[in-house]
Parts: structure tokens; sequence; C-alpha cells
């Protein structure tokens, strides 16, 4: 079966370049994807995108090449829950991989001991309207429920803007919350802006809530421009990850989001955003937790 990519849409970087920053050992990249290929694993019909496919072998070879012993792969709205292409993954990695899935209440509790065998720790909900179709509240708690006993965690992606609506949803979930791209803010606001404090609020008075302070190149707008020859693209995105990291260093994840779908202006270097990761965890030990102990402690303990 074949598939043509959503029009306008960027491919993944073929040739990322080799980081400068000596990534901590037993790093794990903590949010990536596989997409396909889709003469293997069929895209859902229901999808609002398709991808270029980008699977496994690319995901551990880019593993390989920027120095990570790890990766956590989260299911893509492009396969809806069909989480076969994940398993797939899961599987050939050996243990070096941990899944988040998406599932539907109709889930037999087989099935989510399959997945868990696996190695999936997790479900995932969005909440980005342009990306998924309206999921009933009510299927969502149940989920949560019944993924809670093999203690697995709910991640979320949502956009700043709808945090208000979803703050009594997402505090009454019964399993760690995990929030993808620091619940997107919008970076040309002050850091210590309304928006902002109300994310971090939610991390303050919440103990189970965690956040990826990954994607800036998806948030920022000065974008991937480099001055004086450095490496410090997406800088405008730094002050609002470094401000996550330094302030709730047990709880926040790093990850690539490779292949980086949904993108139109520019597809970034892997090699960059690795690269990032020193500006927003600038001391040893607030590398060695975001990019180790708490992927390990959260998917492998």
């Amino acid at each position: 079966m074949s598939f043509e990519k959503t029009p306008g849409w960027f491919d993944w970087y073929a040739h990322p370049s080799k980081p400068l920053f000596r990534l901590p050992p037993g790093a794990v990249d903590a949010h990536c994807h596989v997409f396909g290929p889709g003469e293997v694993f069929p895209y859902a019909p229901e999808r609002k995108y398709t991808p270029c496919d980008a699977g496994k072998e690319q995901l551990f070879a880019l593993r390989d090449h920027l120095g990570f012993a790890r990766n956590v792969i989260v299911q893509a709205t492009c396969h809806g829950a069909d989480n076969r292409a994940l398993v797939d993954a899961l599987c050939a990695a050996e243990g070096r991989a941990r899944g988040v899935a998406t599932v539907r209440r109709g889930v037999s509790d087989a099935e989510l001991r399959e997945l868990h065998a696996a190695g999936v720790r997790g479900v995932r909900f969005n909440f980005v309207k342009r990306l998924v179709d309206f999921t009933p509240r009510d299927e969502l708690q149940e989920i949560a429920r019944r993924i809670a006993p093999l203690g697995w965690h709910v991640v979320v992606y949502f956009e700043a803007a709808d945090l208000p609506e979803l703050w009594d949803f997402f505090t009454a979930l019964p399993t760690i919350v995990v929030v993808d791209h620091m619940g997107r803010p919008d970076v040309s606001k002050p850091v210590d802006g309304p928006e902002f404090a109300l994310f971090l609020k939610l991390l303050r008075e919440h103990g189970n809530v965690w956040s990826k302070v990954t994607c800036p190149e998806r948030l920022s707008v000065t974008g991937p421009r480099a001055l004086d020859g450095e490496r410090d693209a997406y800088r405008d995105v730094a002050p609002f990850a470094r401000r996550l990291v330094e302030e709730f260093p047990d709880r926040v994840l790093w990850g690539t989001d490779w292949p980086h779908p949904n993108l139109k202006d520019h597809m970034p270097d892997d090699g960059l955003l690795v690269d990032f990761i020193p500006r927003i965890a600038p001391t040893p030990e607030l590398q060695r937790k975001l990019l180790v102990d708490n992927p390990m402690r959260l998917y492998w303990s």
C-alpha cells in the first residue's frame, strides 16, 4: 500500500551533524517516533496528515550517531491506535527502547499486558485540535484508571491557551502526567508572563506532573539561526526550558522528536538540537538528571 506525504512538509534531515556536546553515559532520547513504513504498517484512515516513512532502522542509526543509549518511542497520531509499528521497533531494540502507546476504550486487559511485555510504559492523550478529533473525557479517564495498576503514566499534548480548560482533567488523573513540549508556550511572550506562570503553577502544585523540555524547533520565533558562528539555535526557547530544568530537575525529560512531523518552515539538524541541551541544563548534575536519571526512573525502573 502506498501513501503520498502531505504536501509542503519536510522529510527528516538526512545528514545530521555530530553534536559538540558530549552526552552523559546512558543518555535517553525520551521523545521520538517511528512512521511506517506505510507498506508494512499502514497509516490510519482517520489521520490528519501523512508523514514520510521513518522506520526503526533510521531511528536506531540516529541514536547511535548522536550518542544516545536508549529511546522512548511515542506513538504518533498518523498511526492512530494501531501500535504495530511501535511494538515492532520496541522488540527490535532489544531492551534499549520503551514506548508510549495510543489505546481506545475497547482495549482488552490481555492487549494491555502484551503492550507492557513489549516495553510500553504509558499512553498518550492528544488535545491539539488540528491533529486529532475530540475524544470524550470519560473515555480518557477510564483508560487512565485501567493503566494505573500497570505503573504506566499518561502523556498529554496540548497548546498553552487550552491549559485553563484542561486543568481539572489533568489534575484528576490517577497517574504521573507527562506534558509534551512544555505545554507549547508562546515564546514571544515573557518567560515571567501569566501564560507560562500558569504552567509553572501546575507543576508546583501537583508533584505528579512532569514536563518534556522538547521541540524548540516548533516553538521558536528566532529559529535555527546562529550568531557569530556559535551553535545557539532556538535561543528564544532556552529561557523557558531552563526555568523548568532548574526548578523541577527531577521531573523533566528531553528528546529529539525525530523525525519531526508537520514542519513546514525548516527541518532541524538533530546534532544542533543536542547542542541545545547544555543551554537549558548548564551543569553536569542537571544534564544527568534530564538525560539519564529521570527517564530511567520513569521507563526502566
